[in-house]
């Protein structure tokens, strides 16, 4: 290797978690500050919760219909109309 062109290298870096765990391990970094680790995390701890109950299909189903129940009542109110049009049409011919 090049002799000035590397980083320097730590063998000793300090890892401090929020949760305050903290372990050494080797960086180019002398200290390293992190939010979540192996001890906190969910998914090391077990505790990890499925928030998404439902799934994307049944997300995508669901707002097919929403999508179909509005088309349904936008074509009902036009008819609505129509039928008042008519109506007035009608009345004026007599």
């Amino acid at each position: 290797m090049k002799s000035g062109i590397h980083s320097t290298y730590y063998s000793d870096c300090q890892v401090t978690c929020a949760c305050g765990n903290k372990f050494t391990t080797g960086s180019t970094l002398e200290k390293i500050e992190v939010e979540v680790c192996s001890k906190c995390h969910p998914f090391f701890t077990g505790q990890q919760k499925f928030v998404d109950i439902k799934g994307r299909i049944d997300k995508f189903k669901e707002k097919q219909a929403q999508g179909v129940a509005y088309q349904a009542a936008k074509a009902a109110k036009t008819a609505k109309k129509t039928k008042k049009k008519v109506k007035k049409i009608s009345k004026k011919s007599n």
